[in-house]
């Protein structure tokens, strides 16, 4: 189990190169794939929400979809299933997009930031790795959103043909869609390119089961360090890239869209792991389980999408520190609002992992 399984590390690699070509072709800095806010960007795209600079229909999340999907049919792994309590994995895709934007970034991102020198990133890592612990505690205790049953092939197709319908929009009725001018949603590599990298990227995942999620569990379950080899490559792959393009910035300041309010990016990190443990993968697991026809992860990705709408409309996604008129620097981080989302996201989680769990069973067995 502990030996390396070169696939992941390759995928890892080309993640990291992925990233960096994306980055220097338009795509904002230290985000050259970021689940969670490009995830974003297709909410604002679809005016589900109205914060003008994050608002793109982003190809990179389609392409890892149909990455998926292709290489899955093509290898006979498109299994179509749903049924495995949906509605509580809308909720937790809902909260795991509240976390990733209170720290401005899903556990790709973290890394991919990790990679460019952003001490923030490193320090979240802590409370990522911290929310995946507790979340395995609770697999211990028997956790358990129940089975998924067999799926028709409408059922398990409906995420890759939702993002060919996106294609088609974004290629077809571009005016039907909303874009941004300035800010991190202006910032985009050609959408061709972009398409044609995330097809890759969304195949290797597939066929490498690549999650950083998953990674940190089986190591702290198994032992098993095979899956985080991955995120390893991708670190080392794009502290290279961002030498040789002297991007590369061992700093907590003035890092791009990013802040540095340190507990606020470590609860939020927390967060993540600790729902994407219960929903059994990150968000980039998601999109490619939703792409292999697994009904309960389009709906996570639904409710990721939606929860991204919820953040923006609410003012509860964190603000990037910024320097003001006067040339100070100022730190950015959460609004009030946003501080009590965690924490309401904190206790959903918490509740989620007790009903759903072998508490209330083992205390009712002492009980008898």
């Amino acid at each position: 189990m502990k030996k390396v399984n070169p696939l992941v590390v390759i995928s890892g690699v080309v993640v990291g190169i992925a990233s960096i070509v994306l980055t220097l072709l338009g795509n904002p800095k230290n985000m050259g794939f970021c689940i969670a806010c490009f995830e974003r960007d297709i909410a604002g795209a679809l005016s589900l929400h109205s914060a003008a600079k994050v608002q793109y229909l982003r190809p990179e999340i389609m392409g890892i979809v149909l990455g998926a999907f292709i290489i899955a049919l093509i290898t006979k792994e498109f299994k179509p299933k749903a049924g495995s309590s949906p509605a509580t994995r809308f909720v937790l895709g809902g909260v795991v997009m509240i976390g990733a934007l209170a720290f401005l970034g899903c556990p790709l991102r973290m890394v991919i930031r990790i990679g460019g020198g952003d001490i923030n990133a490193m320090i979240a890592l802590l409370g990522f790795i911290l929310g995946v612990f507790i979340g395995t505690i609770f697999l211990k205790k028997g956790f358990n959103l129940k089975r998924a049953y067999k799926a028709t092939l409408v059922e398990g197709s409906v995420m890759p043909a939702v993002s060919v319908a996106l294609l088609v929009l974004a290629f077809l009725a571009p005016v039907a869609i909303k874009m941004s001018v300035e800010g991190p949603g202006s910032m985009h590599a050609p959408v061709i390119v972009a398409l044609l990298i995330a097809l890759v990227v969304g195949a290797l995942a597939q066929k490498s089961r690549l999650c950083m999620v998953g990674g940190v569990r089986d190591a702290i379950l198994f032992g098993d360090f095979k899956l985080l080899y991955g995120f390893v490559a991708i670190i080392v792959t794009i502290i290279i890239g961002n030498l040789i393009t002297g991007d590369f910035n061992l700093s907590m300041y003035s890092q791009p869209v990013a802040h540095s309010s340190t507990l606020w990016n470590v609860l939020g990190m927390m967060i993540v792991g600790w729902a994407s443990v219960l929903l059994g993968g990150c968000p980039l697991r998601q999109l490619v389980l939703a792409g292999e026809g697994n009904g309960d992860s389009a709906v996570t990705v639904f409710g990721m999408i939606i929860g991204a709408a919820f953040a923006h409309n609410f003012s509860l996604a964190g603000n990037p520190d910024s320097v003001n008129e006067l040339g100070e620097y100022v730190v950015g981080g959460l609004s009030q609002g946003g501080k009590i989302a965690v924490i309401v996201c904190i206790v959903i989680v918490l509740i989620i992992s007790v009903v759903n769990s072998n508490l209330f069973k083992k205390e009712e067995k002492k009980n008898g």
